[in-house]
């Protein structure tokens, strides 16, 4: 039901500096309804049961009554920074992030949620802002103290007893780790692209260690809580190389989520949020369970409009009772882009999609040829390591329109230009998707591994001698394009990075690799015994 919620423009905006500690009554400015009132509770302590406060912002409509509650939980502050302005020097292509100037990075918009009877609590986890103690990220111990929170927030007098989880990245991060604890007031999440494995999805690509941004990351918390004890995330990268017991304890036990689930992925998020957000939807065991899946920017997305519209009627179903037919909603709904900024949706009934053609294409080393059918000969694609300029390339040129939705890698439109989409944080000249692997790093997974998602487990080192020929499988994260007839995918191996990140050591806001063990030639082996293929997801 419509209601006039338009804001009164004789208000002046409460300036961020005039809030005090306590109850203040203020004025917000509402992209979306004009300047609206409200109350905010700064600096509100809730205990542990260790005894520890954790401190919280909330921010509720200024009249009486219960309303539920949109939760968010990190350690980068709970006071605003507007726009994330912080940020823009360093990523300038960041696109439109429309919001209220009381929104923390990431976390759901008070100036959104509020005109729509909504609570918003801010929470600051243990080790940033006033919240006291050992900062710990993405673990157990994070999600215990989450789960606290919801409880209390859950018996407030200005709460219905429902509270809903919202926010991304490290804000999605939480939430999976949290929802595998099901307290009992979470109702309903929205974990909008996180991960859920560090191992796999931040601190090592394929096995090797990512030196750009998990390290930029880990120095930035550092940088704004220069005071606080926190868990040395280089250190345990480097002390940890292998999947073992202590990444084992940064990773979600997703088969425990049972709550509802409106879930958003992205194609342009691959060695960050890709991996786990698809991770979190297919494994939760939730029964009501929903996947929005763009190729375009992450807060660029999360803060438009219609994603909004889309968030608050999932919560008006699960968290105030709403019927508005939430449920009418496709359980999958996924963008086939066609080039930067174009493409259309599509729907289906589950992810990976029913009906899904895995189709092999070749690969042909003796004319750089990905083929329908193995090449009778064998050859051998060679190139150099240790060369960063230095690949092999396999090609195909479509001969009819072919949405691939799943795996691939670069992309050239039918005049020979290559075809860039929005890739990890924000930046526009991405891949179509993308994937590594440490040789030695090969073993799988058996009982995980499916035809179309090899599962390597990252345990032990598997080194080849000279001259030693080993199968290996490739995951390449999912992705979803549409090639015409007379456009070009081209496969590209090689010993570092297709795409390039800063070259200037700890500004790396993509991911990186500097730390490499290569060394000589790498032969790529083709045809006759050998099965090398693209095993491509082709939807029809």
């Amino acid at each position: 039901m419509y209601k006039q919620m338009l804001g009164n423009p004789k208000l002046n905006v409460t300036p961020i500096e005039d809030i005090k500690v306590g109850k203040n009554n203020i004025v917000v400015d509402s992209i979306q309804y004009g300047n609206q009132e409200m109350i905010m509770e700064k600096d509100v302590p809730v205990k542990m049961k260790d005894g520890a406060e954790l401190y919280v912002n909330i921010f509720r409509p200024n009249k009486e009554g219960q309303f539920p509650v949109v939760m968010s939980a990190d350690t980068y502050g709970k006071d605003n920074k507007p726009k994330i302005t912080n940020m823009g020097a360093m990523w300038p292509t960041l696109g439109a992030i429309p919001t209220s100037s009381f929104t923390p990075e990431e976390s759901p918009d008070p100036g959104f949620w509020v005109p729509n009877d909504y609570v918003v609590v801010k929470v600051a986890l243990r080790g940033s802002a006033k919240s006291k103690g050992q900062l710990l990220p993405w673990g157990e111990s994070e999600a215990r103290d989450y789960a606290e929170v919801i409880e209390w927030a859950g018996e407030q007098p200005w709460s219905n007893g429902n509270v809903g989880t919202n926010g991304v990245s490290y804000l999605a991060v939480t939430q999976w780790w949290v929802a595998s604890l099901n307290p009992s007031h979470l109702k309903a999440m929205i974990p909008w692209e996180g991960l859920n494995d560090m191992y796999r999805e931040a601190a090592f690509h394929g096995g090797i260690p990512d030196t750009g941004f998990f390290r930029f990351w880990y120095q930035g918390i550092v940088a704004r809580w220069p005071e606080t004890e926190i868990e040395d995330l280089e250190k345990m990268q480097k002390e940890h190389p292998l999947f073992d017991d202590y990444w084992k304890g940064k990773q979600a036990n997703l088969k425990n989520i049972t709550v509802p689930m409106f879930v958003c992925a992205s194609w342009s998020t691959q060695g960050l949020h890709n991996r786990g957000t698809f991770e979190g939807f297919k494994q939760a065991s939730s029964q009501d369970k929903w996947l929005k899946i763009h190729g375009r920017k992450e807060w660029e997305t999360y803060y438009a409009r219609e994603s909004l519209e889309m968030q608050k009627d999932f919560f008006d179903y699960f968290l105030k009772g709403e019927e508005n037919d939430w449920r009418d909603n496709p359980r999958v709904s996924y963008e086939v882009r066609e080039s930067f900024f174009k493409g259309y949706t599509k729907t289906a009934s589950d992810w990976p999609i029913p009906g899904t053609d895995y189709t092999k294409l070749y690969l042909d080393a003796e004319d750089a040829q990905l083929k329908e059918k193995p090449a009778e000969h064998e050859g051998a694609a060679v190139y150099d390591s240790e060369d960063e300029n230095a690949d092999a390339r396999f090609s195909i040129e479509f001969d009819k329109d072919t949405e691939i939705t799943g795996n691939m890698k670069l992309k050239f439109d039918r005049r020979g230009n290559e075809v860039y989409f929005p890739d990890f944080n924000h930046i526009e000249n991405g891949q179509v998707a993308t994937g590594w692997l440490r040789v030695s790093h090969r073993e799988l997974d058996q009982a995980k591994s499916t035809a179309a998602q090899p599962w390597l487990k990252h345990e032990k080192e598997m080194k080849l001698e000279a001259g030693e020929v080993v199968p290996v499988e490739i995951e390449i994260l999912p992705s979803g394009t549409l090639f015409k007839k007379g456009e070009t995918l081209t496969v590209v191996v090689k010993g570092s990075e297709v795409v390039k990140g800063s070259s200037t050591p700890g500004l790396d806001t993509r991911y990186a690799h500097r730390e490499l063990v290569n060394k000589g030639n790498h032969v790529i082996h083709t045809g006759g015994q050998y099965d090398s293929h693209l095993l491509v997801p082709i939807i029809k």
